[in-house]
């Protein structure tokens, strides 16, 4: 009787693993689409958002869901929409990522609190949480490595332009960003230097 119920758990354990690498993998080839098409993806996660909205608005009428809840909604896809504008390129810093974050948070809170009070089906419940509170921070959540490999265009921070600034966060002149930018390029296209055998 032991053996068998020890064989359970390991199946269980294998199979929780299985999902794990599975959904680790899945991720990972979103990452790999999302940073190959960031234009797709950015007109993808605008359709999400306007759904979100759409679903929003249609709690609210047809569903009487409380005003609160729905503006929280509402106002959550407006931020969402301002993180759109510098899309791939978000910075965790940003006040629009913060707020993003604090909404997503105070949304959960709000929509429990909602639930708590009254009861729906675990369908309805599922639904609600995963088009309006879990679609789009995940869209953003996985397309945050995309940022990481766009040349700067319009994003600037200070008096410089764009490029120079670019170059210099982080450095004291603006010489030594570009020798270490052409020194990487030089040492990934061209071929490593033959050593002479005597």
């Amino acid at each position: 009787m032991w053996f068998i119920y020890l064989l359970s758990w390991l199946s269980i354990l294998l199979q929780i693993s299985f999902v794990t690498l599975a959904i680790a993998a899945g991720l990972y080839y979103l990452a790999e689409l999302i940073e190959e098409y960031t234009v797709v993806t950015s007109k993808i996660i605008k359709y999400m958002i306007w759904l979100s909205t759409c679903v929003y608005v249609g709690l609210l009428i047809f569903e009487s869901f409380p005003l609160i809840l729905v503006s929280l909604g509402l106002f959550s896809s407006v931020v969402h929409l301002g993180l759109l504008r510098t899309f791939p390129y978000i910075q965790l810093t940003s006040p629009n990522f913060v707020l993003t974050c604090l909404l997503v948070a105070v949304n959960h809170y709000v929509g429990f609190q909602h639930f708590a009070e009254q009861h729906y089906p675990f369908t309805e419940v599922l639904a609600y949480f995963t088009l309006c509170l879990w679609l789009v921070p995940f869209a953003f959540f996985v397309s945050l490595s995309a940022g990481d490999n766009v040349l700067p265009c319009t994003i600037a921070q200070s008096e410089n332009d764009v490029v120079s600034n670019y170059f210099t966060k982080g450095k004291k002149s603006r010489r030594s960003g570009i020798l270490t930018l052409f020194g990487v390029l030089k040492e990934s296209v061209l071929p490593p230097a033959r050593q002479k055998i005597y």
